[in-house]
């Protein structure tokens, strides 16, 4: 379970737990951004070799899941696949509170 109160944030990160980690995450929105809070947008941030970093913002309904991944992700250039690193972060809530559920798969040993 995740909560950010007025003021909370979490900073961009990856999260790489143990010698394993399964590269996709899940986190579940258990309130309605708008009537249980503002602000606390879910965002993913693309690291594009040379060239300036990517934001993406998502916000989702209450029940809704929004499926990332943990580290990297494959981008077609012209020709061959690379791979772009990616974190993911929450901007500031304004007002209320935001509840998540955060599922992260790893070698728990």
């Amino acid at each position: 379970m995740l909560h950010y109160e007025a003021g909370g944030y979490n900073c961009l990160h990856q999260d790489i737990y143990g010698e394993i980690a399964f590269p996709v995450q899940l986190v579940v929105m258990l309130g309605q951004q708008g009537r249980d809070w503002e602000g606390g947008e879910f965002a993913l941030v693309e690291n594009v070799p040379r060239a300036q970093s990517r934001v993406e913002v998502i916000t989702a309904n209450q029940g809704h899941g929004i499926v990332f991944t943990t580290r990297h992700r494959p981008r077609k250039a012209l020709v061959v696949f690379f791979r772009l690193t990616l974190r993911h972060g929450v901007s500031p809530v304004r007002r209320g509170t935001r509840y998540t559920l955060g599922i992260i798969y790893h070698d728990a040993k």
